[in-house]
């Protein structure tokens, strides 16, 4: 008798959640539902039968990943990675959770962030210390570990086969975490770039300027130099679009890069004025406020009250990681 393998298709594709983007390219955008809607995306991408997730989200957006692979008419068995860009929760929480329904998923997570993927007790600890019990049932709930044999540490220069002609590439990107790698496709000439590259909302495109950014400085691994080399390191592969997880793909990458790179900078002067002052937390959310505020202006969108307050849970990390490389680095600067 001769073995069949077993397809790894669906009866057939159903019309797409309201939660899931066609990108093209065989790129799926999944809104995972944290915080607030089209803030935090998790990615799928599809190649010939075979899938790959970048990025999950928290182990609450699970059902959604798992939905929107249904859609594409693909079954669990058809995905082959699930890739966190790095470990923070809302990128990473849910992976564990999503690995237990993929039986045949291996995970690549850069080799700082792998142990925290097979034993998640220090990474729950520590989120539960900074936001309470309460907080993480709400927004990230228990982390679940991942058996090491499925764990694949990633390695800069790496490259992955997806349905043996797509090729992912990998590289070190520290400066917003030292466990933190992005990922080149070179179907679609673009890189999954966590938060490496910043945070772009699409609520702030203006049909005349494009797309507006800022940078992630989130505790505790923010380091300005390491992250303005791996923004120039993502530039030198003249990418046609940036897959960024706040929020979806973004184009113009030369334009918008110069923004980032700007506002880093911007970001680092205020850290650098308030290193000394009293009840420095409060003055630094004032002036990176101040700071947004002004540049939204500038690209055409009026700072309303309802606007910043959209950027509360950005001013208010930004502002701790930044305080955080300010105590250890006091001297680092971005030149």
């Amino acid at each position: 008798m001769v073995s069949m393998a077993v397809p790894r298709m669906a009866a057939m594709p159903t019309a797409l959640p309201e939660f899931v983007d066609d990108l093209g390219g065989g790129v799926f955008a999944i809104d995972t539902g944290y915080h607030r809607p089209c803030y935090d995306a998790a990615y799928l991408v599809v190649q010939d039968g075979h899938a790959a997730f970048i990025d999950t989200g928290t182990n609450h957006a699970v059902p959604r990943l798992l939905a929107a692979l249904a859609a594409v008419g693909l079954r669990r068995d058809a995905v082959d990675f699930v890739i966190p860009t790095h470990v923070h929760l809302d990128h990473a929480g849910g992976a564990g959770l999503l690995m237990r329904e993929l039986p045949g998923a291996t995970m690549v997570v850069h080799p700082r962030g792998a142990r925290h993927m097979i034993d998640p007790t220090a990474l729950f600890e520590g989120a539960l210390a900074v936001y309470g019990a309460a907080e993480m049932a709400r927004s990230y709930g228990r982390l679940v570990a991942v058996d090491r044999a499925r764990v694949r540490p990633s390695h800069d220069g790496m490259d992955l086969r997806l349905g043996g002609d797509r090729v992912l590439h990998f590289i070190d990107t520290p400066g917003h975490a030292r466990h933190h790698h992005c990922i080149w496709d070179a179907t679609t000439q673009g890189w999954f770039s966590g938060d490496t590259f910043g945070s772009s909302y699409r609520e702030f495109d203006h049909p005349a300027h494009g797309a507006w950014i800022l940078p992630n400085t989130v505790p505790s691994q923010f380091e300005p130099v390491a992250l303005r080399a791996s923004i120039q390191r993502l530039l030198s592969f003249s990418p046609a679009c940036i897959y960024v997880t706040h929020y979806s793909r973004v184009t113009d990458v030369p334009q918008l890069a110069a923004r980032v790179l700007a506002m880093l900078d911007a970001m680092v002067a205020i850290g650098q004025r308030c290193c000394a002052v009293a009840d420095r937390h409060a003055v630094l959310q004032r002036e990176l406020g101040t700071l947004y505020a002004a540049s939204l202006a500038e690209h055409g969108i009026e700072p309303t009250p309802a606007v910043l307050e959209s950027l509360a849970m950005d001013i208010e990390l930004n502002a701790r990681g930044i305080a955080m490389w300010l105590d250890r680095e006091p001297k680092e600067s971005p030149a």
